[in-house]
């Protein structure tokens, strides 16, 4: 059944200690560069469908990352659910936000939030 609340593209944004040495890991594994470079501290790297994105000293924890409007190649989707609708839908379910996107603009943001067992959940729509 297809689910009427698209989020996106997934990847999961990983807190690294060392972008070289993870980079080192996670192509042993199979994946290669996608975008990012070492002088913007990140990388993200791709596997078939499968996403991840290395992160160097911007953040604590790991993130789980979904981009409204793009599918795992970052190519534009035809349709996509806009964040702000995502938004409203969250607040109905009675989600709490941690952050949220401006009601009143278009185009490029982000929402916060986190699950039952302190997940952060990233929500962030590049168009």
């Amino acid at each position: 059944m297809k689910s009427d609340l698209p989020l996106g593209a997934f990847s999961m944004s990983l807190n690294v200690k060392n972008l070289a040495a993870s980079q080192a890991f996670y192509e042993k594994l199979g994946f290669t560069i996608f975008g990012g470079s070492h002088e913007q501290h990140y990388l993200i790297m791709k596997n078939g469908k499968a996403l991840i994105g290395l992160f160097q000293g911007m953040f604590q924890g790991n993130i789980l990352t979904f981009n409204p409007g793009w599918d795992e190649n970052a190519q534009n989707l035809d349709s996509f659910k806009d964040i702000r609708q995502l938004q409203q839908h969250f607040k109905q379910e009675g989600l709490k936000l941690l952050s949220e996107a401006d009601e009143q603009t278009k185009g490029p943001a982000s929402i916060l939030l986190k699950d039952p067992d302190d997940n952060m959940i990233l929500i962030d729509q590049h168009r």
